[in-house]
């Protein structure tokens, strides 16, 4: 049975948090979360957030569920809305400033024999 949970309009850009997704993608959400626990990058603290709740919705509708069997079936980031502003520069120039955001979504699955 599977589970989801997404996180809406993160303060990090979507270009640096799919390399912390890419690492913990197809796994077993109890070795993703060590993995994320141990990782420098300001991302993972998000993403195990995001894992943590989807294993907890999955929890919420079987109860029976076992959570070692627990897999992360899809993870994808995707961008969200971008917020412009304009610095002053040198000789009348603007740069432009964007500040992005990004939307993560998590699936989780049990394991089965045939997947393995």
């Amino acid at each position: 049975m599977a589970a989801k949970a997404v996180a809406n309009n993160l303060s990090l850009a979507p270009r640096k948090a799919r390399l912390v997704a890419d690492l913990v993608r197809n796994q077993y959400v109890e070795t993703a979360l060590e993995v994320l626990d141990a990782m420098p990058k300001r991302a993972a603290h998000a993403i195990r957030k995001v894992v943590a709740s989807a294993a907890a919705n999955a929890r919420y509708q079987d109860a029976a569920l076992d959570d070692s069997e627990l897999y992360i079936k899809s993870i994808f980031v995707d961008e969200g809305v971008t917020r412009y502003w304009i610095r002053p520069r040198a000789r009348g120039m603007a740069y432009r400033i964007r500040r992005r955001r990004c939307h993560i979504t998590v699936i989780v699955d049990e394991a089965r024999e045939e997947q393995a």
